[in-house]
């Protein structure tokens, strides 16, 4: 950054001495007027807040489920996202939805016969897939999904710290827990695997995209699912999920904690 700014004073530094160079016999002198650094910096601090400001109203647009459908962040919100999910705001924002969630799961009266369900979307909920966008502009480049497949193959995505201290917490409440996710049918094996290794020890449906369901909308294909859910019976008590999908449409749990996610939006 003080590079750049040294650099656009001497540039314009020169830029003023090389007109004053051409002599003009008409012209009166005119005085050198040079903008002192200190005057730059301002600029670039006040510019730079001004787009953190931007930014920061885009994530809450994002997350109040305010924007159109988008496909990528703002190439100017780059380093604001970045900052974001690799700083203590992220941390701080999953904490929050994790003990507001336990708060409201430890009120409710449990009817005993195995039919209250709490259910968890996986990316971006249970397991983080922030080692895969660090590496892909943290949603700057558009979704690339036989890039993403081979990730997920690799079965190393870590555990949501605060999410998997909620779901013990669900888990010791007694509550039936569905995973619901977007992932292919073909990635049971390996998101078992992956599940277990980040430490959720169990649950009772771990619910896929089979072949049927490809090409559906996301808040199609878990609104099925939940209304499958309830025609057999249980009863949706708690839905936690990273995308509106996973958590609007038919049959929606009694309540919903959305988590933060300002790297890609799933319809």
């Amino acid at each position: 950054m003080l590079f750049l700014k040294l650099l656009l004073f001497f540039s314009f530094f020169s830029f003023i001495f090389s007109h004053d160079a051409i002599f003009n016999p008409h012209l009166f002198p005119r005085p050198l007027i040079i903008q002192h650094p200190e005057d730059i910096e301002t600029q670039f601090r006040e510019l730079e807040e001004d787009i953190k400001l931007q930014c920061t109203s885009w994530r809450f647009s994002v997350e109040a489920n305010n924007l159109s459908p988008w496909k990528t962040i703002p190439q100017e919100c780059l380093g604001y996202v970045k900052d974001y999910m690799t700083g203590r705001g992220y941390k701080v924002d999953l904490e929050r939805v994790s003990n507001e969630a336990g708060v409201y799961a430890k009120t409710l009266q449990l009817s005993g016969d195995g039919k209250d369900v709490w259910i968890f979307d996986i990316d971006e909920t249970l397991l983080s897939n922030l080692p895969y966008y660090i590496e892909h502009g943290y949603g700057l480049e558009i979704f690339d999904p036989i890039e993403f497949d081979k990730w997920v193959q690799r079965g190393m995505a870590p555990a949501i710290e605060p999410s998997l201290k909620l779901y013990d917490k669900i888990l010791d409440l007694g509550f039936k827990i569905f995973l619901l996710t977007g992932r292919s049918e073909q990635h049971r094996s390996i998101t078992i695997e992956n599940l277990t290794k980040a430490g959720f020890r169990t649950w009772d449906k771990l619910i896929l995209r089979d072949t049927e369901h490809h090409g559906k909308l996301a808040t199609v294909f878990k609104s099925e699912k939940r209304s499958e859910m309830v025609e057999a019976g249980y009863r949706i008590l708690g839905n936690s999920g990273d995308q509106w999908s996973d958590l609007l449409g038919g049959a929606p749990s009694i309540r919903s904690f959305k988590l933060p996610n300002p790297m890609y939006y799933i319809p």
